[in-house]
């Protein structure tokens, strides 16, 4: 089986074949010619997985999946949220971004944080959708270089370290995008 995996984050792209069985090769955007920056307007992250894996789906004709994540902070209502990737701005830098929701969280008692990742398949002129969710808390300082994003402020549940600590054996078993993985996985083998 052949899919398109609609993003162009490398890092992401590693993460997910490295979970996939070999009977499923993933195309990268680049691959099929897809050099522009597919739009994510949506209000939701489950919106934005879906514009994007339809805009592939529609200008290439390839079955495709894609996902969106945020990070939601409960004492800020959920922030960044569907806007984490460009939290402090356009830019879409990791390193401010996390400055900026540390410094947002200055002040607070409280730091419980989830991630949430939503992948919206098309296949077969079908769509399904697949969420994980990560919890935890947002540290109050950066440690480890593993990882990509906010992986070194976000401590899971049930671990003293953070994502960006962890191996990718043990960030692919529990973060909110190896969650969603698994679920896309066990669709895709039953579909055979």
């Amino acid at each position: 089986m052949q899919l398109v995996f609609a993003s162009n984050n490398k890092n992401k792209i590693l993460e997910i074949q490295s979970m996939l069985p070999d009977t499923i090769k993933i195309l990268s955007l680049e691959s099929i010619g897809c050099h522009e920056e597919i739009p994510e307007t949506a209000e939701t992250i489950e919106g934005n997985a879906i514009l994007k894996a339809n805009y592939v789906t529609h200008n290439y004709g390839y079955d495709c999946f894609a996902d969106d994540t945020g990070l939601e902070v409960d004492s800020l209502n959920g922030e960044p949220g569907v806007f984490s990737a460009r939290y402090a701005g356009e830019q879409r830098n990791a390193d401010d971004n996390m400055d900026k929701l540390l410094l947002n969280l200055k002040d607070k008692f409280k730091r419980n944080a989830q991630f949430k990742t939503v992948i919206s398949l098309n296949l077969k002129g079908q769509q399904y959708l697949f969420t994980g969710i990560a919890k935890g808390e947002i540290t109050l300082e950066k440690s480890g270089n593993q990882g990509f994003g906010y992986d070194p402020i976000f401590k899971p549940e049930e671990y003293q370290e953070t994502f960006a600590q962890l191996s990718l054996d043990i960030k692919n078993k529990i973060s909110h995008r190896g969650k969603a993985t698994h679920q896309l996985i066990d669709f895709l083998k039953e579909q055979k």
